[in-house]
């Protein structure tokens, strides 16, 4: 994917509103922490993917400043709800900034906690419709693991950075996150309880339907 092709594909995407182009350019001036914001092609998937399916209740495991989670709430149903999960109190304060500019604050319910002691606290009953995962690469196992029985038959599960810019089939990367992000592609595809496809979307994304 060269510059001028990445242009010309978010040249054909819906374009951000205004909301979203401050979001985005107020993330941007925090620095090179702002490579955490999803990226704009990627944000767009995940509110047409909320749409497609018809998502009333959906869960999001890491939201930094917000972009997906307003493209996510903004797919839901209009009785849908999007629970966020965080542990910075500092990029949830822009977050509801924002919420609110987009007009989805009242459907969105931030919690600033570790994400595995809020998903561990959710009733386990079997109604999430989508949910995301982009937070620690290091819990992403863990959390699927918690998200899958409370995700609904043929609800979707999304990860992020699962080619985690190209260092997954790097042999002399060891690190944690590398080999955490490894050790759940190869788990989500031996998984029989699910139906998963790995797409080159950003920086690589894996779908995953429940059986």
């Amino acid at each position: 994917m060269t510059p001028a092709l990445y242009d010309y594909l978010v040249a054909h995407a819906p374009p951000p509103d205004a909301v979203l182009q401050d979001l985005a350019a107020e993330t941007a001036a925090l620095g090179p922490i702002s490579r955490m914001q999803v990226a704009v092609e990627e944000a767009a998937f995940l509110g047409w993917l909320a749409r497609v399916i018809g998502a009333r209740r959906a869960v999001e495991v890491g939201t930094f400043t917000g972009y997906s989670a307003i493209a996510m709430a903004r797919g839901l149903r209009p009785d849908g709800h999007l629970l966020c999960c965080d542990v910075s109190e500092e990029w949830a304060a822009v977050a509801r900034r924002y919420f609110a500019r987009a007009g989805v604050a009242d459907r969105i319910t931030l919690k600033i906690a570790p994400a595995l002691e809020t998903l561990r606290a959710l009733p386990p009953a079997a109604d999430v419709d989508l949910a995301f995962i982009d937070a620690d690469k290091e819990s992403y196992q863990t959390y699927y693991e918690e998200l899958l029985p409370r995700l609904r038959p043929n609800g979707v599960l999304i990860f992020d950075n699962v080619l985690w810019s190209g260092h997954v089939i790097d042999p002399d990367d060891h690190s944690t996150s590398t080999e955490a992000i490894r050790a759940l592609n190869d788990a989500v595809a031996r998984d029989r309880r699910v139906e998963a496809v790995m797409l080159p979307v950003s920086d690589g994304i894996t779908l995953v339907r429940k059986l």
